[in-house]
Parts: C-alpha cells; structure tokens; sequence
C-alpha cells in the first residue's frame, strides 16, 4: 500500500507541473524565461538540501554527481516546457509531452538495434496517428509553435532519461544536473525580469513547481522506483496526462474538447499496448 500511495503521489506531482505552469503563464503573471529561472533555482535548492541531508545521515561526503550532458538536456526540456505552455493548454501540452517521450524513446532503442514485435508496431502506429490527429489543422487542433515546442521539450526529457538510465544514484545526479543548470537559470531569471517583472502569483506557482511538483517529486519516484519493473513504472505514468486534464479542469476551468479526449484515449492506449507488449517480449 505504501507503494501504491508514494507512487500515486508522484504522478500528481509529475501532472501538478503542467498546471502550475499554465497558471502562471497563461495570464501574464510570470513570463517563460523567468518560470523556467526559478523552476530550476528552486528544484536544484530543494534536491541540493535533500542530498545533502542524505550524506549526513549516512556520514558520506557530498559531491557534484549528474553529468553536463544531462544537464542540457534538462535544461532544453524546462525551457521548451515553459515557452510551449504560453499557447498550449495544460491537458493537451501534457499529452503532447507525454507522447514525445515515449515515442523519442522508442525511436532510440530500434535505432540502436531494437525490433519490436507486431503488437508493440501496431500500438505505436496508433498513437502515431492519433497523435497526428490532434496537431492537424483544425478549428480546435493546438497551436502549431507550441506543439512543436513541447515535442522538442518531450525529446529533450526522453534524452535526459536514457542518459541517466543505469544510474546507480538517481537523485544525486539529479541534484547535480540541477545544480549545473543554476547559471543559466539565473541568467534567464535576470533576463525575464528585465523584461517583465513577474506578480507574486507567478513567483509562487514557479517555486511550488520547481521545489514540490519537480524537486520532491522526483525524490519519491526514485524512492518508489526500485519497487516496480520498468513495464510498471512506463504504464503508471499514462496516468499524467490524464491527471494534467483533471486538474486542468478543475483548477483553470480549461475545456476539454471532443478532439482532445478522443486524442487522448487513443494516443495512451496505443502506448500502454506497445508498452506491455516490449514488457512481455524482454521478460520486466
């Protein structure tokens, strides 16, 4: 049960992200350059302290773990996320950055040798086109700039993933990869700022998802992680998106079209089909 809670925490706090982010952006109250700024400040403070007080506990030293490679992945996906979110609504851009990853992951391993099976072809076809569906043109389709942004920003976050997979110390780098975005993430702060000075509203949304929705919820997903086969851990977070919707509706009052959902039970459930079938095929 204790399992099943943390985890379900972490996938608030995962779809959390997309709604704060919306809060803040749609109307003015903060503008891309200075959320992602303080996002980044924010998360690289609270996972700095957590580390920290980690080592002390265990009586380790504290060192800079991550890589900078990682680290620019990271900081293109906070960056895409926050300038995507200026025209996305909160349910479709997390639908559209769910999607991103999943597929730019799939792409990596059939590059790198991989050959997946008939069912897992037939479900991401699906998805594909579903997902193709949604971004066409259209009265209701998402704008065309932000949808490409959050794609670059889902791409972004598949890299960052597969560049940390195998790591032995998930948080730690995480910390440190934080930690190497600090001095863009002032700059970007300072430069946003200069531009237009965020309202208090802005400020908080930014930190809360910088330091709770990103910093402590990565910190319970890696505590969780270990417990669950990666098969599980790829299909329990189908539930972001619609999560993301959820509180879109409940916390904006965003509408949620006919194209969207139609969009989105296809675009998932085409996912977690090709994602069981991988999970069978390796045996996890």
């Amino acid at each position: 049960m204790r399992i099943v809670l943390l985890t379900a925490l972490a996938m608030i706090a995962f779809a959390a992200n997309s709604v704060l982010a919306r809060l803040a952006l749609a109307d003015g109250a903060m503008d891309a350059l200075s959320y992602t700024g303080i996002r980044i400040l924010a998360g690289a403070v609270i996972l700095f302290l957590l580390v920290r007080w980690r080592t002390r506990q265990s009586g380790a030293g504290f060192s800079l773990a991550g890589h900078w490679l990682q680290a620019g992945a990271l900081l293109g996906y906070a960056l895409g996320f926050s300038l995507a979110y200026g025209w996305l609504g909160a349910a479709t851009g997390a639908l559209i950055l769910f999607a991103s990853v999943q597929i730019g992951m799939v792409a990596r391993a059939i590059a790198a040798g991989d050959r997946p099976g008939l069912l897992e072809w037939l479900g991401l076809l699906v998805a594909l086109g579903a997902f193709a569906y949604l971004v066409s043109p259209g009265l209701t389709a998402p704008d065309p700039l932000g949808s490409l942004l959050m794609v670059l920003a889902g791409l972004c976050w598949a890299a960052y993933s597969l560049l940390g997979r195998g790591s032995e110390r998930p948080l730690d780098d995480t910390a440190g990869n934080f930690l190497r975005c600090a001095p863009v993430a002032i700059l970007l702060l300072v430069i946003g700022v200069w531009d237009n000075a965020p309202r208090w509203d802005g400020l908080v949304y930014a930190i809360a998802s910088g330091a709770v929705a990103s910093g402590l919820g990565y910190a319970v997903w890696y505590a969780v992680l270990p417990a669950l086969t990666r098969t599980r851990a790829a299909i329990v977070q189908l539930s972001v998106p619609a999560l993301s919707a959820f509180g879109a509706v409940l916390f904006i009052g965003e509408a949620l079209d006919a194209r969207l959902v139609v969009s989105s039970a296809i675009i998932l459930g085409g996912i977690g089909i090709a994602t069981l079938a991988a999970g069978r095929r390796k045996g996890n």
